[in-house]
């Protein structure tokens, strides 16, 4: 059976296909792998190696401005590998007349989405006393105690990077017990270990260093994590989105380029 089409149909049906084959493509999503960035940070004079990568993806463009997801890794093994040392550094005392603090040897470990650091420390406190005109040091208290902090990650206004600690498991007996639970020698530590982690994932996920700059000043991280990389070592993993312009977008993958062929130079 033939089929007849209305005078001007064939008309139509030309410029309907002509306008078919004229609609642009659907744009292709961009996606940026940023290369390892290296730096080191010097964390109680020991100098602790990090690296960082950056995955830049684009999940929307409407009215050009383009939205990405980013995500951020960095390496903190090297600092895993320095913890004892660096706690070391911080805490080890010795007054004649006050404490003595040794530890001999600490533990830092992923727990995701948290960290965990677990410390093996000798204590003692010591009180001096005058006897025919001399001061003598007598010891009050001492022994050996393990304490676990546990530290997670949080984002405020959507940059600034905190840590929450809080006092897990402790093995210690009567006063030395005490003081590691609410006392000062338990403060010190969960301040110390805090601290030299916060300034470790802070200098290795810094943006400065680790974006391009044609989005440094519009990131806004929404989640923060500490991961396992699978082998026991730990990452920190930082979630959170790019909102940018069209000019911005082509600034931002020349920039990207620019990385690569860099990364690409040093390491033919």
């Amino acid at each position: 059976m033939k089929i007849r089409m209305a005078p001007g149909a064939f008309a139509v049906a030309a410029v309907l296909l002509l306008v078919m084959l004229s609609l642009p493509a659907p744009a292709q999503k961009i996606t940026i792998k940023i290369p390892p960035v290296k730096t080191t940070v010097d964390i109680e004079n020991q100098p602790v190696a990090l690296s960082a990568t950056a995955l830049i993806q684009q999940l929307a463009a409407p009215r050009g401005e383009n939205i990405f997801r980013l995500q951020i890794s960095g390496d903190l093994s090297d600092l895993q590998q320095n913890i004892t040392m660096i706690l070391r550094t911080a805490l080890n005392r010795e007054d004649r007349c006050g404490d003595h603090i040794d530890i001999q040897h600490a533990v830092l470990r992923p727990q995701a989405p948290s960290s965990t650091v677990v410390s093996q420390l000798h204590f003692e406190r010591w009180k001096c006393v005058k006897i025919l005109g001399k001061e003598r040091p007598n010891k009050l208290v001492g022994g050996n105690g393990v304490i676990e902090i546990k530290l997670t990650p949080q984002v405020d206004e959507g940059r600034t990077l905190r840590l929450v600690p809080d006092v897990g498991r402790i093995e210690a007996d009567g006063t030395l017990g005490e003081l590691l639970r609410s006392g000062p020698l338990g403060n010190q530590l969960r301040e110390k270990i805090r601290d030299s982690l916060l300034k470790a994932m802070q200098k290795g996920t810094d943006f400065k260093a680790t974006l391009p700059a044609a989005v440094q000043d519009y990131t806004i991280i929404e989640k923060a994590v500490f991961k396992d990389t699978g082998t026991g070592n730990l990452s920190v993993e930082l979630d959170g989105r790019i909102q940018i312009s069209d000019d911005q977008v082509r600034a931002l993958v020349a920039q990207a380029k620019e990385r690569v062929a860099a990364a690409k130079a040093d390491h033919p």
